[in-house]
């Protein structure tokens, strides 16, 4: 089966200023839900995968976040943790979007998780 890299999330203090840039540079459009100040990106290409651009909140750093498919988020967590990981975020419903988790890597960085739909 494996765990395919499947969304990517830019979160940034300036997200206006940053989904230009995308779209600038990549050509990606920025479709803006503003109840979330959260745009869906469409990179306008055939391969790759979906992502979303945001705003980051008060005292939030600005970040990077690749989502890896597993199919036990509870379990990919506690593994990361016995690993030297630490869990960001447990498994949270967003709904009508997706069930994901969060974890930081022994460096820092942060890595979603998110089930299969």
């Amino acid at each position: 089966m494996g765990n395919p890299v499947v969304f990517f999330e830019i979160f940034a203090k300036g997200s206006d200023k940053i989904r230009s840039f995308y779209k600038d540079l990549f050509g990606w459009q920025a479709n803006v839900d503003p109840k979330l100040n959260y745009a869906y990106v469409d990179t306008g290409g055939s391969k790759g995968i979906p992502g979303g651009i945001g705003q980051t909140r008060d005292n939030q750093p600005s970040l990077l976040t690749f989502y890896v498919e597993v199919p036990d988020i509870d379990k990919a967590l506690e593994k990361a943790n016995k690993l030297g990981g630490k869990t960001i975020m447990p498994k949270t419903v967003i709904p009508n979007a997706a069930t994901i988790g969060l974890f930081a890597d022994p460096e820092g960085h942060v890595v979603g998780l998110v089930l299969p739909r």
